[in-house]
């Protein structure tokens, strides 16, 4: 109604108007007369410039950039105080322009493009290839954590894609140094297969081996064998025929002399240390993608790994459709694999790997860091709503973090410590959150807690990680919270208001202090400062602005959209009532991005729009999630070339 009135007072035009031209004549002069200053061509604040949109291609690619823009112009956080204000029609004109824009988008799916294995996606395929993982023969001390996984050891790690996640690597192609790490790796591998101290292995894919060692026709078979596993589909029977004829034509030579470089190539070639190269393209410029690629698609999503023999088999038969898919998620999610979505999926989306750091001591920082990862893995594999995320009664510990948990912990059983260890890792164990209630959730956890030291830290991972805002670096010169002077007793929070009084800076800080300031009750190392049982840390190890205990601690704010809270217990309590729609839609699009190993565009919005609703409607669970992903026109289809007029 707001809309069509909106138009009748020739506020906007019509409908069917194109988006480009509604941009250039209705919206770009009101982002000149209001944006350009500070978002224009040259140096523009948190790297946006609005000026250098021009096109329908980017006016699309920008679509996050005016998501923002409209939510900053609904609760009117931009442009900041001291500025030019746009009039409430102009509010307007943006925010139906960008309506608009969305609702006139149609879903597609993204152009069909192969995608390198991350390093942890390679560690786990050459894994199952082999049956064996290959470690780093090292002796290990007390106390001390080293890498054992020769992949991680020597391969150059991924950085993050445009997505975020490290298995977008599209644009991170195969470097000469990761070539030669592969070629080092593959050596390794082969050699440790046909060793005799992996005969039981060796005789698994190929059956009892005499003392004189491989047969030609084993030599072949194992060939056969992998060159199904390296490929990940089943060979041309041509292809199978070529490659056991190249073992059988020459019996003068060595059979190992012509097995081992079959082998290499194969564990070298594009299909192997590439997904989708081998992708049967249909004569439609868009359709479903086939059996073997969508077969991949759902364990490299699920499980970080390679299809496993049922999901193969599915794939031959071209059975794995309609409720075979909800059927797979719901096997797999069972499996051991299914750790591959809290230690990869979990651990990048919400920065676990920074736990490593918040502690000196092995077992206590691998208690820590475990404790989410076994809490995601809970919730992932045991159908648990999205939103348990925040809140739950449901919580892990073992003797390190206990001391967290007051009475709570009674539920471990007694803990026993070897003779002879003075500290050592032990797994945690499940509780029930009864007397300390305000740990349930992610946002508590210690660990999380201890690696976002501080309320800026704090408020910045829940709004990025949990909420699904994007905040622009802070400005190069913004200093520190300067220290109480000439007897002065302003609390920490108090110094810190008149810290961020420039309008610039509040403009994001508004948004991050009430957050970060709600967990002031929680000290830097995830201590919770009002239990009874709590202890300060000796003096030369105290943060000068952490909470004392005694200190009045305010942990009120209010939120951009009006929402007020006195404490944790209440924020959490908003972001899963009046907060819900966002904290869902964040977690839906997180998930997706992570299925499909790529940034999400503007085509993906009416999906997310969709699955999100359907999750809000239903309380959704974690596994209806993964299938309604697995069910989505993304995650099914591709195009194989750009539609006429389209980028």
């Amino acid at each position: 109604m707001r809309i069509l009135l909106l138009i009748l007072l020739g506020v906007l035009p019509a409908c069917a108007d194109d988006a480009a031209t509604a941009f250039h004549r209705d919206v770009r002069p009101l982002l000149s007369k209001y944006c350009f200053a500070c978002h224009g061509r040259e140096d523009p604040d948190g790297n946006l410039s609005f000026e250098l949109i021009e096109t329908r291609e980017e006016i699309e690619a920008a679509w996050e950039s005016w998501e923002a823009a409209t939510e900053h112009l609904t609760h009117q956080t931009m442009p900041p105080e001291g500025e030019a204000q746009p009039t409430a029609n102009e509010r307007d004109v943006i925010i139906s322009w960008y309506s608009r824009l969305r609702a006139g988008i149609t879903p597609r799916p993204a152009l069909y493009r192969p995608r390198r294995l991350s390093v942890e996606e390679y560690r786990n395929t050459l894994r199952t290839v082999f049956g064996f993982e290959l470690e780093v023969a090292i002796i290990e001390a007390e106390q001390t954590l080293t890498e054992r996984s020769m992949v991680r050891k020597l391969m150059p790690v991924d950085p993050p894609g445009p997505s975020g996640f490290r298995n977008d690597t599209y644009s991170n192609p195969i470097s000469l140094v990761a070539w030669d790490q592969y070629s080092l790796l593959t050596d390794r591998a082969i050699q440790e297969l046909l060793s005799d101290r992996r005969v039981a292995v060796l005789e698994r894919f190929v059956g009892p081996i005499s003392d004189s060692g491989l047969t030609r026709v084993q030599a072949a078979d194992l060939l056969t064998e992998f060159a199904e596993r390296t490929i990940r589909r089943t060979p041309a029977a041509q292809r199978i025929a070529q490659l056991r004829q190249r073992i059988m034509k020459d019996p003068e030579t060595e059979v190992l002399a012509v097995l081992v470089p079959e082998l290499k190539a194969l564990l070298m070639s594009p299909q192997f240390l590439y997904r989708g190269t081998l992708q049967v393209r249909p004569q439609e410029t868009r359709g479903a993608v086939d059996q073997f690629e969508l077969a991949e698609r759902l364990s490299y999503f699920l499980w970080a790994d390679m299809p496993d023999a049922e999901l193969l088999d599915l794939a031959a038969r071209g059975e794995l459709k309609g409720a075979r898919i909800s059927q797979q998620i719901d096997r797999m999610l069972k499996l051991p694999g299914a750790r591959s979505l809290s230690q990869v999926f979990a651990s990048e989306w919400l920065t676990l790997g920074e736990i490593e750091h918040v502690s000196r001591n092995p077992p206590v920082m691998l208690a820590l860091k475990s404790q989410p990862h076994d809490f995601m893995h809970y919730l992932f594999t045991a159908n648990r709503p999205l939103l348990e995320l925040i809140d739950s009664q449901t919580a892990f510990i073992n003797v390190h973090t206990r001391r967290m948990y007051g009475k709570d912990a009674q539920q471990l059983p007694k803990y026993v410590k070897q003779k002879g260890i003075e500290i050592e890792a032990v797994p945690n164990g499940r509780i029930t959150l009864n007397e300390t209630k305000e740990r349930g959730g992610i946002l508590t956890m210690p660990g999380v807690l201890a690696m976002n030291r501080g309320p800026i830290l704090r408020g910045t991972w829940i709004l990025e990680r949990i909420l699904g805002d994007e905040l622009p670096e802070p400005p190069p010169d913004v200093g520190q919270v300067q220290p109480n002077r000439n007897g002065a007793k302003l609390t920490f929070r108090e110094r810190f208001e008149q810290h961020r009084s420039q309008p610039a800076c509040a403009v994001c800080h508004d948004r991050i202090d009430p957050l970060g300031f709600a967990f002031q009750e929680f000290g830097s190392g995830g201590q919770f400062l009002r239990s009874s049982s709590y202890r300060p840390p000796k003096k030369n190890r105290t943060s000068p602005n952490a909470p004392k205990p005694g200190d009045q601690i305010d942990t009120s704010g209010q939120l951009p959209t009006g929402e007020k809270f006195s404490n944790v217990a209440e924020l959490k309590r908003i972001l899963v009532t009046s907060q819900r729609d966002r904290v869902t839609r964040n977690i839906v699009k997180r998930t997706m991005s992570y299925a499909l190993c790529r940034k999400l565009s503007i085509y993906d919005q009416p999906i997310v729009d969709d699955i999100t609703e359907q999750m809000m409607k239903t309380d959704g669970t974690w596994r209806d999630l993964f299938v309604a992903i697995a069910e989505s026109v993304p995650f099914r289809e591709a195009i194989w070339s750009s539609p006429e007029g389209q980028p």
